[in-house]
Formats: structure tokens, sequence, C-alpha cells
């Protein structure tokens, strides 16, 4: 739709460029909204295409599920010793 917009500007445009007297100025205001139309049609499309579904939203039973798998596997980290990652230290 925000095509549309930019199409009519470019015929007000040249409209403009074939008229005479105050009418240039009127058309010429006229392509200006409709070029203002059409980026802010285009900008909102963009945002839009980038935005996240809402399906994507972990639920709050879901976002407890995994809080508590992370917990879990953190203590079975911790219950455990480790060796330290570079071997013996450097005497």
């Amino acid at each position: 739709m925000h095509w549309l917009y930019l199409v009519i500007g470019i015929a007000l445009l040249a409209v403009a460029m074939k008229a005479s007297g105050w009418i240039v100025v009127v058309l010429l205001l006229a392509s200006l909204v409709a070029f203002i139309a059409w980026m802010l049609g285009w900008v909102a499309s963009r945002i839009s295409s980038g935005a996240r579904n809402d399906t994507q939203i972990i639920s709050p039973e879901e976002l407890r599920r995994l809080r508590e798998q992370a917990e879990a596997r953190r203590a079975a980290g911790q219950s455990g010793p480790t060796p330290p990652p570079g071997g013996d230290p450097p005497a």
C-alpha cells in the first residue's frame, strides 16, 4: 500500500511541472505529503517485518521450567570436583 503513495507523489510532481500559477504550490505540497506518507509506510513495514511473533514469547510456566533445569545443571556441576583446565600450574 505504501508504494501507492510513491506513485501518487511522482504523478503529482509530473503534473506540477506542466502546470502554472498557484496550483504548482498546491501540487508540490501534495507531492511532499505523499512522499512523507510513503516514507512512513515503508519504515513501518520494515519495523513490522523484523518484529517477533507473539507465539514465540515464552509463557511463565515455560520460563519457570527452564530456570529449574538451569539450577539443576548448576547444582550437578558443583557437586563433583573438577580438575583445573590448564593442568598443573607452572612452577
